[in-house]
């Protein structure tokens, strides 16, 4: 039989997933049937789109083990649930204090939600990470004191696939009186999470097979937490996040979460599997890779090498048809090295040659066996060629 040719293969799934057809199929009616406006409940047809939203919203509570569906508030991603987490509860709680607490290596929307909340006045003190990716607990429990108002920590770090210590954390938080927000886009769906350990979190729909430009903020309800809304409107979703939501995103974001709830496991163990093949494959035939973060607490779909003596760059540019990401930039348009590996103490040239590899619900094993054998044979090609080699 005729081997079946890959044509591109994507391993991104830090940066986004493929909507799932179920997915799809559950919100393909929102859009042109059950078109109601879901705040238009004196009408049949609104009163069917509230329904579809409520749905939604016990679906993403029943996957992070939140005690009410009302713990759920709908937004545009995580980015947005990040903001208004940050800076809703810095401004409404700033009587209490003014210190802020997060780490070196959190997501960018996260460092600059409290760069934001540093301009305004109030004190942002961000905590080391050890070599594998793991926060500091220590220079932690030291910081938190009798005016910090919020501690927030990611759950699983999106460019090394770390997993923090959650419930540490959250010891730590409450025995200081300290409110804790997490972002869990990375987390939720990939590991069991639980809402009860933190008192905010936040989750995004693309990075969990659902659609893009949805995403929720769980907020806690006993004993409750206060917010300040970023903009204003009709003071939908308990006031906080005003503005329509889109039925047919909510849907989706449920229905992913409601597919992950029950298939997570299974996905785990098989992740697992194609993450060890692929590693045992690339450190077979190469010298000098390394793996960044600990090789234990993280989840097996995000895979971090950096390749001595070449460029990240370069071995993307040497492979069109595998859809990877490198870590030699945070940004795109940088061509400083990733700033989560430099806070993890990675070597800048180190830095400079790593990729980031994303697997996923839709990943095969030929994909994995032959993406590994293209990046050996581009790095092969380029230490060939590269004089620092």
């Amino acid at each position: 039989m005729k081997k079946k040719t890959i044509d591109v293969v994507y391993m991104d799934y830090q940066a986004t997933t493929p909507c799932d057809k179920r997915v799809l199929e559950d919100m393909t009616p929102y859009f042109c049937e059950d078109f109601g406006n879901p705040h238009s409940i004196n009408h049949v047809m609104g009163l069917r789109a509230k329904e579809a939203v409520e749905k939604a919203r016990k679906q993403v509570a029943d996957l992070i083990n939140a005690d009410d569906p009302r713990e759920i508030l709908f937004t545009s991603g995580a980015t947005e649930s990040n903001n208004l987490a940050i800076q809703g509860a810095a401004r409404f709680y700033r009587e209490k204090g003014n210190k802020i607490i997060t780490s070196v290596m959190e997501h960018k929307c996260v460092l600059e939600a409290c760069r934001a909340l540093e301009r305004e006045g109030f004190e942002i003190v961000a905590i080391p990470v050890l070599r594998n990716g793991i926060i500091d607990l220590q220079s932690l429990e030291k910081a938190v004191d009798e005016r910090t108002i919020l501690v927030s920590v990611m759950s699983v770090n999106n460019e090394i696939g770390t997993i923090q210590p959650i419930d540490e954390i959250s010891e730590i938080c409450r025995s200081r009186g300290a409110l804790f927000h997490t972002d869990a886009a990375q987390a939720v769906g990939k590991i069991k999470v639980d809402a009860s350990r933190v008192d905010l979190m936040s989750i995004s729909g693309h990075k969990i097979y659902g659609p893009k430009g949805v995403g929720a903020l769980y907020v806690r309800l006993k004993p409750r937490v206060r917010l300040k809304p970023l903009f204003f409107g009709g003071g939908q979703e308990r006031g906080v996040r005003s503005g329509t939501l889109a039925t047919p995103l909510c849907v989706g974001l449920g229905k992913a979460c409601e597919i992950a709830r029950f298939e997570m496991e299974t996905e785990r163990i098989r992740l697992t599997e194609l993450k060890n093949y692929f590693l045992k494959k690339i450190f077979d035939s190469l010298d000098k890779v390394y793996l960044n973060g600990d090789e234990n607490r993280r989840i097996p779909g995000c895979i971090n090498l950096s390749f001595d003596g070449i460029e990240g760059e370069g071995i993307m540019l040497g492979m069109p048809d595998i859809c990877v990401s490198s870590g030699s930039a945070c940004t795109s348009d940088s061509l400083e090295p990733s700033y989560v590996l430099r806070e993890i103490s990675i070597r800048e040239d180190l830095a400079h040659s790593s990729l980031r590899i994303g697997l996923g619900r839709f990943t095969t094993f030929e994909e994995v066996d032959y993406a590994s054998s293209r990046i050996v044979d581009v790095v092969n090609r380029l230490r060939a060629m590269s004089p620092i080699w």
